[in-house]
C-alpha cells in the first residue's frame, strides 16, 4: 500500500518509524512528566524552556522515568504482540494486573473502567458524559501499528480498546483520528494528509478546532489534542514538536506522549534526540523498539 499521495513506503523505513512511534510515546511521557500540572509561566520561571530529561515533577520521577501513559501503552502492545491477535480481554487482563500492582499514577476514568472489569468482566464501559478525558487516546499507538494499511480496521479496534475504560463520542473519534495520523506518518504521507486527519476530526467535532489555539492544556480531550495538533503543525522536527507541547504544561505527560507517538511516526528514529532516548531505562528502550517492529509485521500492510 502506498502513502496517500506519495510513493510506496519501503519496509525498512516503515519499521524504523514504527519503532520511533512507541519510543516517542515514552520520550514524550518522560519529558512531559516534569511539567505536568504546571502553568507555562511557572515553567519559564523554574526551567526556562524545558527541553532536557531532568525528572522530578509532582511524581518526583528520576530522569527518563515514565508514567501511566507508557505503562498502559505497553499493556496494549504486549497484549496484541504476545497473543498474536487483538483481544480486548487479553488487554483488559493486563490492565487489571497493572492496576493491582499499585502504579504510581492512574487516571480516575481508567481506574474506574479497570475496576469495573475486575468486578464484572465487562469489556465495555457504559456511556459516560464525563469520560471525555485523554486516557484512551494516550495508549492507541499499538493499535495503529497493528492495523497499519487498513484505516477502517484501525477505527474499529481503536474504539474497542478505548471503551475498555472510556465510552464517549469524543474519545471514540479522537482515538481513530490519532491512529490515522500515526499510520499516515509511518507510511510517509505528506503533511497535508496528516492535517486532513486532524481537520476531519474537527469537522465532525468542532470542539477539536485548533486554529486560534489559546494554549489550554488539560486532561479534557479537546484541550489535549488542540495542544498536540498546534505543536505538530507549527514545528518541523521531533524535538521542537515535543518541546512546544510539554512547555504548555497542564496534562503534559499525556500531551507529550501523544505528540511523541505521532511525531515519531512522522519523523523516524533518527529524529529523536539521542540524549532523550538514552535517559529511558535500557530494557524499556529495547522492549518498545521490539514491540513496534512486531506489531507492524503483524499488520495488513506487511501481510499483503
Amino acid at each position: 500500500m502506498s502513502p496517500r499521495g506519495g510513493i510506496p513506503a519501503e519496509p525498512d523505513r516503515v519499521l524504523d518509524r514504527a519503532r520511533a512511534c512507541l519510543l516517542g510515546v515514552a520520550v514524550g511521557d518522560a519529558l512531559g512528566a516534569t511539567t505536568e500540572f504546571m502553568q507555562p509561566a511557572q515553567i519559564r520561571e523554574t526551567l526556562g524552556v524545558h527541553r532536557e530529561m531532568v525528572g522530578g515533577g509532582w511524581l518526583k520521577l528520576p530522569p527518563g522515568g515514565v508514567t501511566d501513559d507508557t505503562e498502559m501503552t505497553l499493556c496494549v502492545a504486549r497484549g496484541i504482540a504476545e497473543s498474536g491477535r487483538f483481544d480486548p480481554a487479553e488487554i483488559a487482563d493486563r490492565f487489571a494486573r497493572w492496576l493491582s500492582g499499585g502504579p504510581l499514577d492512574v487516571g480516575a476514568t481508567c481506574r474506574r473502567g479497570i475496576e469495573r472489569y475486575i468486578e464484572s468482566g465487562r469489556l465495555e464501559a457504559p456511556p459516560d458524559e464525563m469520560a471525555a478525558g485523554n486516557g484512551a487516546v494516550m495508549r492507541v499507538s499499538p493499535v495503529a501499528l497493528y492495523t497499519l494499511g487498513d484505516e477502517e480496521l484501525l477505527s474499529r479496534l481503536a474504539v474497542e480498546q478505548a471503551r475498555l475504560t472510556h465510552h464517549h463520542p469524543l474519545s471514540d473519534a479522537a482515538c481513530a483520528a490519532v491512529g490515522r495520523l500515526i499510520q499516515r506518518g509511518i507510511l510517509g504521507a505528506p503533511e497535508r494528509d496528516l492535517r486532513d486527519a486532524a481537520e476531519e476530526l474537527e469537522w465532525r467535532h468542532p470542539e477539536f478546532r485548533f486554529d486560534g489555539y489559546a494554549g489550554e492544556s488539560s486532561g479534557y480531550l479537546p484541550d489535549t489534542l488542540r495542544t498536540v495538533f498546534d505543536a505538530l503543525f507549527s514545528t518541523g522536527n521531533f524535538e521542537e514538536c515535543l518541546v512546544k507541547t510539554v512547555n504548555r504544561g497542564g496534562d503534559a505527560d499525556t500531551t507529550g506522549a501523544i505528540a511523541g507517538g505521532i511525531a515519531g511516526a512522522r519523523y523516524g528514529l533518527a529524529a529523536i534526540p539521542a540524549r532523550w532516548l538514552e535517559a529511558l531505562a535500557p530494557d524499556l528502550r529495547e522492549e518498545l523498539s521490539r514491540l513496534g517492529e512486531t506489531l507492524v509485521r503483524m499488520s495488513p500492510w506487511f501481510m499483503e
